[in-house]
Formats: C-alpha cells, structure tokens, sequence
C-alpha cells in the first residue's frame, strides 16, 4: 500500500495523504466523492520529476481518510470503537484536539463534520490497519532518512502535503480561514534550522507566491518523528493551495499546474545545493 523509490541524495520526500485506493475493508458510509475531498490530490504528480533528481520518494497509496499516516498510533478516537483500545492513548492537549475534530489516526468525520461510519469499528480492524499501513509506511520513511543522512552526513526531509483555499469547519481549529499560496512548518524551528525553514519561504516569495510559516500548519507526525537537527537531519511540512493546480469541485488540474510543478522543481534543486551544516 506504498510506493517508495530509493535515492542517491540527502533529500527525502514523502506524500502521506495523496492516496486514492480504497481498500474492500474501508466499510465507509458516506459517498466516494464526499471523502475524496480529504485526499492531498495530485500531490504526487506535482512531484513525479523528483526521483529522477535522486530524491528518495516515499507515497501512500491508501487513503489518509481511511488511516491517518501522518497521526501517532496513540492518537485513538475512542468513540469510534466497539470495545476498549488495548494500547497507549495521547492525553496531549495539543493531540486531543484534532482527535475531537473527528482527525486522529483513523477520521471520524470528513473536513466538513460529515460522519465516515455508520458503524463502529473493531478493535481488530484498527490493528490491522496499524500493521499494513502505517508500520509500513513510517518504515520506509526512516529507511529513506537513514540511508541518506548516512551517506551524506545530513539529510533534507521534505512531508509533501495540499490544502484546501479556505480551512473547513472541522480541518482545523481555524474554520473558515483562507490559506496563503504556501504554508512551511517546523514546528517552530524544532525540526529544522529555522535559517532552512526562511530559506523555503524566500525562496516561494521569489517565484511569486504568497508563504506563511508555521501558521496554520506547523507539522505534525511525520516531521516531529525523524527530525534531529542536531544531528542534521532537518524536516519540514510544505501545505500548498490546492487552488494554485486544481479545481476543488472536480478535483480536475488546471491551467497552474504545470508552472507550479516547474517552481517546484526550481524550490527541489535548490535544496539540493544546500549544505544545511553550512547555514
């Protein structure tokens, strides 16, 4: 339920949320196109030129709908359960209020409260899940981060995501909020040197576009687990407007498409020639 491509460079990229291959299992009660809307669309054709970069590329092919990679396992929507979770469960604030959006690793309700389930799930089913896709998932990531930081001496983390022009009512906990072009977190400078993180955000303003950094998204998962910058392993999150590339409706790409993969691809090469223990 992944696709991952090995790379010879320090730059790992990986698109948790662009999957569209819906598992027999997924037993959802609301239509296809309704949950549709929650995928990070066409992401991973917005990046298909960097494995020949020599980026290790790392995708979901299963639905962030269906399991969340980009979440903890701890992040458990009780309520969504049939029996109690065996497991650890998050008590963080923080954590707790995406899981009382209906957003921790597995969705309880779409973007726009919309309920997924008319059913509660097993315990079992979550479990496996966890086994065939987020294990999976998380490890080809540290493989990737591992093999490059090894061969390099560092490594650049890229967490590929879309979002929507205007936040939803339960995407966030900033509802009805429009989104700039671009959105670079790191979590408040903990998962990279903030001197990488203003260097992506001149670097988008160069090309035009409008940039926010760490507001309203600021990484989640996959950027706070495999970064170190310490140790020179920097990750970052990159959200960018879906209404740069695609209509929203139909989910079709526009006329922006191409010009934005090209800047992309101009931000990529750019990455690519920086020594961040040089910054």
């Amino acid at each position: 339920m992944i696709r991952h491509i090995d790379g010879t460079t320090a730059l790992v990229l990986d698109s948790p949320h662009s999957g569209t291959v819906y598992p027999a299992d997924f037993g959802h009660a609301c239509e296809l196109a309704v949950l549709r809307q929650a995928e990070d669309t066409h992401v991973e054709r917005l990046y298909d030129f960097a494995p020949a970069l020599g980026a290790h590329w790392i995708e979901a092919l299963f639905p962030r709908s269906y399991l969340d990679a980009n979440r903890n396992t701890t992040e458990i929507d009780t309520s969504l359960l049939d029996a109690p979770w065996p497991g650890p469960i998050a008590t963080d604030p923080k954590v707790l209020g995406k899981v009382r959006l209906g957003k921790g690793l597995i969705w309880r309700t779409t973007d726009d409260g919309q309920p997924i389930y008319r059913r509660l799930l097993s315990v079992a089913e979550v479990e496996a899940r966890i086994e065939h896709c987020w294990k999976p998932y998380h490890a080809a990531v540290a493989r990737a981060i591992d093999a490059a930081h090894r061969q390099h001496g560092y490594c650049l983390h890229v967490n590929c995501h879309s979002m929507p022009a205007v936040a939803s009512s339960h995407a966030t906990e900033f509802p009805g909020e429009a989104h700039p072009d671009f959105v670079v977190g790191n979590r408040d400078h903990s998962t990279s040197r903030p001197e990488l993180a203003e260097w992506v955000c001149a670097t988008l303003r160069g090309f035009g576009y409008s940039v926010a950094l760490n507001h309203p998204y600021k990484g989640v998962e996959l950027v706070r687990r495999y970064s170190d910058p310490a140790s020179h392993r920097h990750s970052l999150q990159l959200e960018i407007n879906r209404r740069l590339y695609m209509d929203e409706t139909t989910l079709e790409p526009h006329a922006g498409f191409d010009g934005l993969r090209q800047h992309l691809r101009g931000l990529m090469e750019g990455l690519l020639a920086i020594d961040p223990r040089q910054l």
